[in-house]
Parts: C-alpha cells; structure tokens; sequence
C-alpha cells in the first residue's frame, strides 16, 4: 500500500546496551540539574512580610466610586452587567426621592449592587463598559474565606468610603492608552 504523503519515516528497532540500559547517563544528568539549584538564588518570598510588586494594570477587587461631593456615581445604567462576560453583576434600579440630592448624582441610582466574585473572570470589561467611571478594578486581593456566600459583595463593601478614597488616576490613564 502506498502512503499518502512523502513523510514516513523508516523506524529502527535498535538493542540498547547495557550502559544505555542502567541510565546511568540520564541519572547522571538528572543530579547534575539538582546540584545546580542548590546554588541559585531564592526566588520565595516570605509574603506577610514581603509583598511582590503589583503591576500598573493589576484587576483585582471592585470599587463603585464617588464624586468629590460624596454622591454614588453609579446611575444603574446595566451597561457593566450586560458586559460581564461571566454574568456576576446583578443590580436593581431605583428612583431618587426628595431629599437624597446628595447621596446619588442623577435621577436613577443603584439600589442593590451586587457582584458575585466566584464567577468574576476580572476581566475589566465592566469598567470600560461604564459611562460615568463608576466602577474600577483596583490593586486590592480579594480576601480568601471558608464560606461562598460571603463572596457576594454588596454595595457596603464595593462602595467606597468618603475617610478613604481609592485614586484611579493611574486606572484611568492605562484605559485612556488602550
């Protein structure tokens, strides 16, 4: 029978001899590889201690932000949700009654804000997606936990707090860039 392309190969079915068969060579080798490890620096870091230098463009944990008077700036526009390609956005839209001017920047507010952060990809498609630099990926670690309801983060955790501010300057040049 003849092949169908040009590339077969003839297979030799060589004896091996004895040294060959003992790999005394390839264990040889092998130690050689071992030994040289010995000698080169650590790469380990002690990590309470020491932390590894985070990236300009590290996606790590969501912030919803506020405006410089304190308002949300979520307008619950859904734009974040429908671009999250993992689905873990869930919000609910409500209406700004009278004396909540100061709490919420327009018309419609998010009342429920969630983010599931076990299907969260980090992907950074939410912050793209939003109009009003409402939402960011900070150098934050999400904290690990036994437990996966605690990995819903509502808006008492997303939301930032007027005593401590996240600065996105650096965030928002990096989108600007792409």
């Amino acid at each position: 029978m003849q092949s169908l392309t040009n590339r077969s190969k003839i297979v030799s079915n060589k004896k091996m001899t004895f040294s060959e068969s003992i790999y005394l060579v390839a264990i040889l080798k092998g130690m050689f590889i071992t030994i040289q490890h010995f000698f080169k620096k650590k790469v380990t870091l002690d990590y309470p201690k020491m932390k590894k230098p985070v990236v300009a463009n590290y996606r790590g944990q969501h912030i919803l932000k506020r405006d410089d008077q304190g308002a949300e700036r979520c307008t619950a526009c859904g734009l974040c949700a429908v671009a999250c390609p993992a689905e873990a956005i869930t919000m609910v839209a409500a209406e700004r009654k009278k004396g909540e001017e100061n709490l919420y920047r327009e018309e419609k507010y998010a009342s429920m804000y969630e983010i599931n952060m076990l299907r969260c990809i980090f992907c950074g498609l939410c912050e793209e997606a939003c109009p009003k630099e409402a939402i960011f990926l900070t150098d934050m670690i999400v904290s690990p936990d036994q437990q996966r309801d605690k990995f819903i983060y509502g808006k008492d955790i997303l939301v930032e707090k007027m005593e401590k501010r996240y600065d996105t300057s650096k965030r928002q040049k990096h989108l600007l860039e792409k």
